[in-house]
């Protein structure tokens, strides 16, 4: 499957990964939760890890998995500052990271050797990862591969890498979402003027969905579930789900709406849309 993009030049995809690079080696993701702690201490970590775990995403544990893969080895495209990775290396999953930013890369090795944990790190790009064929048991991606200018192109990087009867599990960012659909299109191109500006849909996500002091504007892609599956058509089964939706998304609507009803509505209007394939 080819994803309906434009045909870019090659000189465009390099700026385009030269964006990430920039934005993740500046702004690593989630840092800005622990700021009042010096970055790279045990303090640091820990206010970034109950922020994304039982503030964020509390589904995410259940929902990922991160203790149903001990004894598996486990690849993380893009493991940032480590976070999931470490959830899976506690749960027994024998853990390699890697990351086009050397910045993750440092910062997740000092991480695993502060709370005594072991994971294999490299620098790589996930649209050509430097591993055989099987290498894997399960490869796991959280908000990476929409980052990336050949989303399709990772995604059968993924499945050769895995061995038969592995499990991908993926995160892409939801286009039939409240985020996609309330921000970025009515807060920001209706309301805020950009589409009037001349601004795509697709810049106004590079501007304004990923946080950043240093205006990266990396690139961000939107998927929906059945364009999700449609990436992962090679495998044998695929799987979706949505997951993250926060409260402030519903802004004065929030305390008219009860906790099951907000539960169901981000299980099918959240921000993130979870692929689980099989080979």
């Amino acid at each position: 499957m080819k994803e309906s993009v434009e045909v870019k030049s090659p000189a465009t995809l390099a700026e385009e990964k030269r964006r990430a690079r920039e934005q993740w080696g500046q702004d690593p993701c989630g840092a800005e939760h622990g700021r009042e702690h010096e970055f790279g201490t045990r303090e640091f970590f820990d206010t970034v890890e109950r922020h994304r775990y039982e503030e964020y995403a509390p589904w995410m544990a259940r929902v990922m998995g991160f203790n149903d893969f001990a004894g598996a080895r486990l690849l993380e495209i893009g493991c940032g500052m480590g976070s999931d990775l470490l959830q899976f290396a506690r749960g027994g999953a024998i853990c390699t990271g890697i990351d086009l930013t050397p910045r993750s890369v440092e910062t997740s090795r000092h991480r695993f050797r502060l709370y005594g944990e072991r994971a294999d790190f490299l620098i790589s790009d996930g649209e050509s990862l430097p591993f055989k064929d099987e290498s894997f048991d399960v490869v796991y991606s959280n908000g990476v591969l929409h980052h990336t200018p050949d989303t399709a192109g990772a995604v059968r990087e993924v499945h050769r890498v895995l061995r038969p009867g592995g499990t991908a599990k993926v995160m892409l960012y939801h286009k039939n979402s409240l985020a996609y659909w309330g921000e970025i299109i009515l807060r920001h191109g209706l309301v805020g003027g950009d589409f009037f500006r001349g601004r795509t849909p697709q810049q106004i996500m590079n501007r304004r969905v990923e946080y950043s002091e240093h205006d990266a504007e990396p690139l961000v892609k939107v998927y929906t579930r059945k364009e999700a599956r449609r990436l992962f058509e090679m495998f044998d089964d695929v799987n979706t789900e949505v997951e993250q939706m926060t409260r402030a998304e519903l802004r004065f609507l929030s305390p008219l709406v009860p906790d099951k009803l907000f539960t169901r509505l981000g299980s099918s209007i959240g921000w993130n849309v979870i692929v689980t394939a099989k080979k």
